[in-house]
């Protein structure tokens, strides 16, 4: 797995700590819930084609269809 991936993954998540949390303590719920959701979605986008290529790579090792 590549490092960058990582290291993105690990960015991401902290800005979007760090946005949470400053919208949190200003009562804006709503927007911090938002930008928490809109995080999750960025980080499955990321996620999703790397789980798919393992998927393949294990149907191509045992032969699989």
């Amino acid at each position: 797995m590549d490092t960058d991936l990582i290291f993105q993954l690990a960015g991401i998540s902290i800005v979007i700590t760090v946005i949470y949390t400053v919208l949190k303590q200003a009562g804006r719920d709503e927007f911090a819930f938002s930008t928490l959701l809109l995080g999750i979605v960025v980080v499955l986008a990321m996620i999703i084609p790397k789980i798919a290529g393992l998927f393949e790579t294990v149907r191509s090792v045992f032969q699989i269809y």
